[in-house]
């Protein structure tokens, strides 16, 4: 994993962005209990796929791109919209499949986008989004603009045709787009260590001539540093590169998963390494400052369960809109 200068971030991103951050990855950690907790209500129809322990690589990630990129994502994507800076409200009650949500409550969980802001949201495909980021990053190009697109998605995408046809076209064409692998340890019950024959997946960043690196996935300065300069290299007409974010889902992959495939034991490990405290300390924050911050989260996100729940659920009669061009 490439070297991090923590002091020197910090210093670059001051201390109110970096309580910023902090309080987003809190923000993100509330949504995630609190949308398990109104999936086991029945309160959430179909599944959902949490990402909690995982906060730190979409914050870290977004804050390093620039108002106007583009971001794809992909199942496991409340965070990552969050951190994109989408109303927690209507994030909230797209969630519940309100009307006031941003697709109008007819993406849920896992299709939440926001294109007004160029968050072109989630794909519940494996490596969907994949071949979508070869397309916005053409458009980039042809369109002459310094936009990036950062695209995220999980180590089990990345054994996918998409991945390998995605980034060998962006590497040839130069395109300007970020691709970032949150490998957290399981492509749905499949451990990476049986599913790659190769230590890092960024190793696979040399089959299309584009720099690889691996980065700890729960330190948020360590992602920041990483698609920072992957964005900058793209933003120069440089192309693709490939960042490989180490990181660790606390729940199952989705809400049917009972998780026979790893021990308690394992997972208690991961959470020692929490990257919401191990940012705090790094901080130098109290554990009565971190939990004002977790306690604030948890209000925000209590106020925007009420919005969603206040909210008209969609009529019938619209049902076939956007269906149809």
């Amino acid at each position: 994993m490439i070297p991090v200068d923590h002091e020197q971030l910090l210093a670059e991103l001051g201390h109110a962005q970096t309580l910023d951050m902090l309080a987003t990855m809190c923000l993100i950690r509330a949504f995630e209990e609190k949308a398990e907790d109104l999936f086991a209500r029945g309160l959430v129809h179909g599944t959902m796929h949490l990402s909690i322990g995982q906060e730190a690589v979409a914050v870290g990630a977004t804050r390093a791109m620039q108002k106007g990129d583009y971001l794809l994502n992909h199942h496991r994507g409340h965070g990552h919209c969050l951190a994109w800076g989408s109303d927690v409200n209507l994030m909230m009650a797209e969630f519940l499949g309100k009307e006031t949500g941003y697709c109008r409550g007819r993406g849920g969980s896992m299709h939440i986008a926001n294109v007004e802001a160029n968050n072109l949201g989630a794909n519940g495909i494996v490596g969907g989004g994949l071949p979508i980021s070869v397309g916005v990053g053409l458009s980039i190009k042809m369109r002459r603009t310094s936009q990036v697109c950062l695209t995220i998605f999980g180590d089990g995408a990345a054994n996918e045709g998409a991945f390998h046809e995605a980034l060998n076209m962006a590497s040839i064409w130069d395109l300007p787009v970020v691709y970032l692998c949150e490998n957290n340890q399981y492509a749905m019950s499949m451990p990476v260590t049986k599913a790659f024959n190769i230590e890092r997946i960024s190793q696979r960043a040399c089959a299309y001539g584009i720099p690889g690196v691996t980065v700890d996935g729960n330190d948020v300065l360590a992602v920041y540093a990483a698609i920072r300069q992957a964005a900058e290299r793209a933003r120069a007409g440089q192309g693709p590169t490939l960042v490989e974010a180490v990181t660790y889902r606390w729940r199952g992959h989705s809400k049917s998963d009972r998780q026979a495939y790893r021990t308690r034991e394992e997972v208690k490990l991961w959470q020692q390494r929490d990257p919401i405290r191990r940012f705090a300390n790094l901080l130098g924050l109290s554990d009565e400052e971190l939990n004002r911050y977790i306690e604030e989260a948890k209000a925000r996100i209590e106020a925007a369960v009420a919005f969603a729940q206040a909210s008209p659920e969609p009529d019938v009669s619209t049902i076939l809109e956007g269906v149809y061009a």
